[in-house]
């Protein structure tokens, strides 16, 4: 069991349990979540190119600002539309 710590102002660790990854990411949509710091995006173009050159299909989406977590209902369409999620975290 791997443990993940939340960086969201908690008080006292809670232990989550990582989901289990893909084995391929042929078949599914990958999400690409900016997360709205300064060149994410130029990092999920290139990124995206890449994944189309392997015929992957991607849906891009982005968090309104970096400073707080995604809101619940964007988190929840990623988890209806796509089975991986790779965000992009740069300045």
């Amino acid at each position: 069991m791997t443990l993940l710590l939340d960086p969201t102002s908690e008080l006292r660790a809670a232990p989550r349990l990582r989901v289990t990854r893909p084995s391929s990411l042929q078949g599914i949509t990958v999400a690409l979540l900016d997360i709205s710091k300064p060149r994410g995006n130029v990092f999920l173009d290139r990124l995206e190119e890449r994944l189309h050159e392997r015929g992957l299909t991607t849906k891009r989406y982005a968090k309104p600002t970096f400073t707080k977590p995604a809101p619940i209902d964007l988190r929840h369409q990623i988890s209806l539309e796509c089975g991986a999620v790779i965000e992009a975290l740069a300045d």
